[in-house]
């Protein structure tokens, strides 16, 4: 009877151990995927702002050739 409760307390930490190591996997696949997933953004979002920040300087530079055109006299 003994040799069946070691037998059973045995196998219940091996299963234990198991379900951890699943559970361990688990978060490690999803932090994983979380990663690729911002990587993945990163290069569109980057080429987004580097557009965003080009189309701000042209939009300047016309405001301010405009405004210099209005203020410069007339021939």
């Amino acid at each position: 009877m003994a040799q069946e409760t070691n037998t059973n307390f045995a196998q219940s930490v091996n299963e234990l151990a198991g379900a951890v190591g699943k559970i361990g996997k688990m978060q490690i696949d999803v932090l994983t995927s979380v990663l690729n997933s911002a990587v993945s953004a990163i290069g569109p979002i980057g080429n987004t702002a580097s557009e965003l920040v080009g189309n701000v300087v042209n939009t300047a530079t016309q405001a301010v050739q405009s405004v210099a055109s209005a203020i410069a006299p007339k021939k």
